[in-house]
């Protein structure tokens, strides 16, 4: 099982939080896409762009932060971080 954490923070609190799970046989790289994806639409979200230093973060600790530079919209909190807590 593929387990994927997410949360909002501001001021360095929990805004709102939520997991998505994918049991299925995609790719480790589709679940985290697929994951973000559900995220964004559980939030209202647009989808945040890739920047380097995410993706480097990602692969180095499995966890990253998007920040208002990853998002084309304004949002109302400081950062979406963004955590594998179970893999296959």
């Amino acid at each position: 099982m593929f387990r994927l954490w997410a949360k909002e923070m501001k001021n360095n609190r929990m805004i709102r939080d939520t997991v998505v799970e994918d049991p299925s046989d995609d790719t480790r790289t589709h679940k985290v896409f697929h994951a973000l994806d559900e995220v964004c639409y559980r939030f209202d979200l647009g989808k945040p762009i890739w920047l380097d230093a995410a993706v480097q973060d990602f692969k180095r600790h499995d966890k990253t932060r998007f920040t208002q530079d990853h998002f084309i919209e304004t949002i109302d909190f400081d950062y979406l971080e963004i955590h594998v807590i179970e893999e296959d």
